[in-house]
């Protein structure tokens, strides 16, 4: 696993505080003075290399030197990240918008997931995103250390001459990006309009409900989970039999039937299998996949005890049933009424699935 961050707009403030005390300097470390309208930009050094790209997708290979005269954003992204699934139509919205006036969006996928180093994976992401700028498909973090980045979602800004003049790290300050952007393509000589794209962002790129949020990111694997709470706790690499306690307190957790706890991910080894948490959030994701490629497994989802209806998320039919045919992030819920503590339960019919991290919005 990387050493890395999914950072929120909540989260930014205070973590670029922590590292800019520690860090004192270093592309993507210095502050930007921004002002009402303008943004003021510093260089924090000449743009980076993009070799080691392990492939391309939208593009043939770009370098520095090719891109030179264009503005350029690069866009550290992760297929399974809600935070960048969240950014991303304010980042195609720009890409589409200043494609005429010399901007070239770039992203680069640097994977959290062993299976999100599948290209293929990628590829099939991308297409079901519609995403037609340029990808570095960046599996062995060759451009995430050549630019020293820590987060997902992260946003480098880049000028004509080659220059990195701002950054930004999570989501938010939409406003503030796009400024910037106008502003490098007004110092190459592009007239630009100074209105900003209005985006209406639904599904699981739809904001999160931030007032209502009390539910951290949570790692399944034996390596980093927190908040487990079935008897005995998580047996490392092994077959084993759990079961639920009969209560969960918030962002506590639990599974129930045959699972193996690996470093990054439980796989459930027998059919009917469960996973309980409680949350209070909006939203629920779960990053999941078939442990085998091709194969299939069916599951249902229950809130409080019952069918979610209404609440149900995006991968979910009328039912509460769905099927788990990728290794990618399932919209499991999506509530329209009052937020509260809420006991989330997905029930796994078939073995062999894989689930790696609860993310809420």
């Amino acid at each position: 696993m990387l050493d890395h961050h999914h950072i929120d707009r909540r989260q930014f403030l205070g973590r670029a505080a922590l590292i800019l005390a520690a860090a004192g300097g270093g592309v993507g470390l210095m502050t930007q003075q921004v002002t009402r309208g303008a943004v003021r930009l510093r260089t924090e050094g000449e743009m980076p290399s993009l070799d080691g790209a392990t492939a391309w997708l939208n593009s043939p290979a770009l370098t520095p030197a090719g891109l030179r005269g264009h503005v350029v954003v690069i866009d550290f992204c992760t297929y399974t990240c809600i935070n960048w699934l969240r950014q991303l139509p304010y980042v195609q919205a720009w890409a589409q918008k200043y494609k005429d006036k010399g901007l070239i969006v770039v992203g680069v996928h640097s994977p959290e997931f062993e299976f999100e180093k599948d290209v293929e994976n990628v590829r099939q992401a991308v297409r079901a995103m519609k995403i037609d700028y340029p990808i570095a498909v960046d599996s062995d973090h060759s451009i995430w250390r050549a630019f020293e980045n820590q987060y997902w979602p992260a946003l480098y800004f880049v000028d004509a001459q080659g220059r990195v003049r701002h950054h930004h790290f999570g989501e938010g300050e939409y406003e503030q990006s796009e400024q910037v952007i106008q502003q490098l393509l007004g110092e190459a000589g592009k007239a630009v309009p100074p209105e900003l794209v209005s985006v209406d962002a639904r599904g699981i790129e739809a904001a999160a409900d931030w007032r209502n949020l009390e539910s951290p990111e949570n790692y399944l694997g034996a390596d980093r989970t927190e908040h487990f709470a079935s008897p005995g706790g998580l047996v490392s690499n092994e077959r084993h039999a759990y079961r639920s306690p009969a209560q969960l307190a918030l962002n506590q957790w639990a599974l129930s039937g045959e699972w193996t706890a690996k470093k990054y991910s439980v796989q459930l080894n027998r059919p009917t299998g469960r996973i309980a948490y409680r949350f209070h959030a909006r939203d629920v994701h779960l990053v999941m996949g078939p442990a085998k490629r091709g194969e299939s497994v069916r599951f249902r989802v229950l809130i409080d005890g019952q069918p979610p209806t209404t609440a149900r998320g995006g991968d979910l039919d009328e039912h509460g049933a769905g099927t788990v045919r990728d290794q990618r992030l399932y919209q499991l819920v999506r509530q329209t009424g009052p937020i509260a503590d809420r006991l989330f339960e997905i029930e796994f019919l078939d073995a062999g699935v894989e689930a790696f991290a609860f993310t809420f919005g």
